[in-house]
């Protein structure tokens, strides 16, 4: 049963989980109740999350140019989809973390990465005793680096599905609208990503929004994207909500 309940509003977190800016604003977060516990999310920006669950901090993408990690829980759990640098950053891994904290990202990052887990498209791993993580392709199809090189090649980086019991939440990664995503059709929280060069245009974001059909749906590592656009495009997209955080 896919029943879950979003909490909007800065009331809704308590300042110590919402980590700050190098310029000392406040990040905004949203809860999200779920059948294994609430699951509080904070948009640190761009590709970086924060994920608090039943007393488990759970990071993705750390990125000291998004927040200052010295300032934020220590992560039990940290996931990185790939190995650039807007989205593997050593020393934000590094501030983030302590000494039992279970570092997982794509075979191209965990070689930079000492200690990590490498996980490939299609592997499935437990953390934190019954949190199961997916990792799924994230790649390009039509943007280009130059003729035949694409931004993100297939099978090199990864997105992630994160089991808080029977709620998945879908972090995609840079990714285009691949075929791949229609195998996770009705997740209940989708992280897309949207800007070019690098991952959808406002059209391939749509197309995966009606692939998926999550119940929320948060656009993300947005950049320049015009987010208005955005949310005007995807109003009408049949039983989802489309929420716009900061996360350029």
């Amino acid at each position: 049963m896919r029943k879950i309940l979003i909490l909007v509003g800065m009331a809704a977190v308590l300042p110590l989980i919402l980590g700050l800016t190098r310029c000392g604003r406040k990040k905004p977060s949203d809860t999200i109740k779920t059948d294994a516990g609430k699951v509080t999310v904070t948009f640190l920006g761009h590709a970086s999350l924060m994920f608090q669950w039943n007393g488990k901090v759970i990071d993705i993408d750390p990125c000291s140019e998004q927040a200052d990690y010295t300032k934020l829980p220590k992560a039990d759990l940290v996931l990185v989809t790939h190995e650039h640098p807007d989205h593997l950053d050593p020393d934000a891994v590094k501030a983030v973390s302590k000494p039992e904290t279970v570092v997982a990202a794509s075979a191209l990052a965990a070689a930079k990465l000492p200690g990590a887990v490498s996980l490939r498209n299609g592997d499935s791993r437990k953390f934190l005793g019954q949190l199961r993580v997916d990792a799924v392709p994230a790649y390009n199809i039509a943007h280009m680096r130059s003729p035949g090189h694409p931004y993100h090649p297939k099978g090199v980086g990864n997105g992630y599905v994160l089991h808080f019991g029977s709620t998945r939440f879908y972090v995609a990664g840079d990714t285009e609208d691949i075929p791949e995503m229609s195998a996770l059709a009705d997740v209940d929280v989708a992280f897309l990503p949207v800007n070019l060069p690098y991952t959808m245009d406002i059209d391939m974001l749509d197309h995966a929004a009606n692939m998926l059909r999550p119940k929320i749906l948060y656009p993300y590592h947005t950049t320049d994207t015009e987010m208005r656009a955005v949310a005007s495009r995807l109003k009408d997209v049949p039983g989802v909500r489309t929420r716009i955080r900061p996360m350029k």
